[in-house]
């Protein structure tokens, strides 16, 4: 039996903004446990909510974005329901009429391009953070989280994939950053992902039972969860025992890699959503939407297209680069100060991203200015020293902020390209190796490449490769010491 996979996905991300979405308190992360809290966010009776007037800009600007239709009055909602880390028993949210409704995002997944239509974007306060001590049989509640401005960006089940699901939040994502509307910092939780998935036979209409997989806070592991939960979904349709699929919340046990079941589904009903009476109407006129509209920044498609124009870079190249919004501005930033398009670009794929993997920093907290990269590169290509030493320049900047003239002279790397100097040290190599000379003589011509690297090794990689090439070639064809 062939069977088609259908994903919706719930994306919440966090509003860039510094204060809470109801009252003034800030929204850094990694403030002390319970740091950032006031009587209105832990829900103490008799306070009332104020709306954050930054966050409705932004919601407004995410619709644009996303090619949503912006209504022009919407309102704020209570959905009822208690955990501890809700401590008023209720979220303020938008179920009747969201900021934002339908909109799309173009994907594109196994070579194949696709449009996914969103259903909408509403602008919700964020809950504070449990942590279970399974150990001591405790749970912990942090509160600095509870009040944040989230929005929630709905997506209609058009997703036939885990492959799509992950190219549609990485797009998504970009997006988001590009539009400076969250930080999407997925390890610190200010992009999550909720994901809704059922299987049916290809060809059927009808959607079947779907389960939800619960804040998931990376591509790997939305991957990992859609496809175990795809096929663990499979094999009861197979056996015919899809009964076992039931509308329940799942959660992803990374250790195990399996999907645990945390509790039945609810439905809308059960939040008995109803206008939230401390909270007016949201109006947005034309005039904010008009301005929004006109200070827009450019979107990382927009982008990808320009740099492959005016770069001639390749596309797999150009996801890298542009799918990060701080690399892709440091590149330019490179290439303005002088660097060749294509060379700037050898150097961020390679050694920055490498060095930034390695330290576990974003692009954001480059530690070399372009400008000082800039100049790294035109040292090179001038011939003062060799692309070995300009990498073990590049690390020293990276690792002590020096710059790179500094470090040349400190560790005495300038390039040898003094002719009589570099005939020296080539003189006195070939005189050290007679059988080399011997074997070049026999036709070996392998011995040429010995000797340019004793050459190499006897000036500590400073002798200038071409000049060294040729007088090198010169001596051989003469035979002469």
């Amino acid at each position: 039996m062939s069977f088609e996979t259908v994903i919706g996905l719930e994306i919440h991300a966090e509003l860039d903004t510094k204060s809470k979405l109801f009252c003034s308190c800030p929204t850094e992360f990694g403030a002390n446990p319970n740091e950032n809290t006031c009587p209105i966010c832990l829900g103490i009776p008799g306070t009332l909510p104020a709306l954050n007037a930054k966050a409705v800009t932004l919601v407004v600007k995410a619709g644009l974005i996303l090619n949503c239709e912006i209504n022009k009055e919407s309102h704020m909602d209570r959905k009822n329901y208690f955990y501890p880390d809700l401590p008023k028993a209720y979220q303020i949210t938008q179920y009747y009429t969201p900021v934002c409704k339908g909109g799309y995002v173009d994907i594109e997944a196994a070579g194949v391009s696709r449009r996914i239509r969103l259903n909408r974007i509403h602008m919700e306060e964020d809950a504070g953070k449990l942590i279970h001590l399974e150990a001591d049989g405790v749970s912990l509640i942090d509160y600095n989280r509870a009040g944040i401005p989230l929005i929630e960006i709905v997506t209609e089940p058009d997703l036939r994939s885990p492959e799509e699901a992950v190219a549609f939040l990485i797009a998504l994502k970009s997006m988001l950053e590009y539009g400076e509307i969250s930080d999407c910092r997925m390890e610190q939780g200010s992009l999550r992902c909720d994901a809704n998935i059922s299987l049916r036979k290809k060809g059927q209409n009808a959607l079947n039972t779907r389960v939800e997989l619960k804040n998931l806070n990376s591509f790997k592991e939305l991957k990992k969860a859609l496809e175990y939960e795809e096929k663990r979904q499979k094999k009861l349709y197979t056996l015919k025992e899809e009964d076992k699929i039931v509308q329940e919340t799942r959660r992803w046990e990374a250790v195990k890699e399996e999907t645990i079941p945390m509790r039945s589904k609810e439905d809308a009903d059960d939040y008995r959503y109803f206008p939230d009476p401390d909270l007016g109407p949201i109006i947005i006129n034309d005039t904010l939407i008009r301005e929004i509209k006109k200070n827009l920044p450019e979107m990382p498609v927009i982008r990808k297209k320009r740099f492959r124009e005016l770069y001639g870079l390749k596309n797999k190249d150009i996801d890298i680069i542009v799918g990060y919004k701080a690399l892709s501005e440091y590149y330019e930033a490179l290439v303005s100060c002088g660097a060749e398009p294509k060379v700037g670009a050898k150097w961020i794929l390679g050694s920055i991203l490498k060095l930034l993997n390695e330290k576990g920093l974003k692009a954001e907290q480059i530690p070399i200015p372009p400008e000082e990269l800039g100049k790294l590169i035109e040292i090179i290509e001038e011939g003062k020293i060799s692309i070995t030493a300009g990498q073990e320049v590049f690390s020293e900047m990276f690792r002590t902020g020096k710059d790179a003239e500094n470090i040349i002279k400190e560790k005495g790397l300038s390039q040898i390209s003094n002719r009589l100097e570099l005939e020296r040290i080539i003189n006195s190599v070939l005189s050290n190796n007679p059988q080399s000379l011997s074997d070049y003589a026999a036709g070996k011509k392998q011995a040429a490449v010995f000797l340019m690297g004793q050459i190499m090794k006897a000036s500590k990689g400073r002798a200038n490769p071409q000049l060294a090439n040729e007088i090198l070639d010169e001596r051989l064809k003469k035979g002469l010491l």
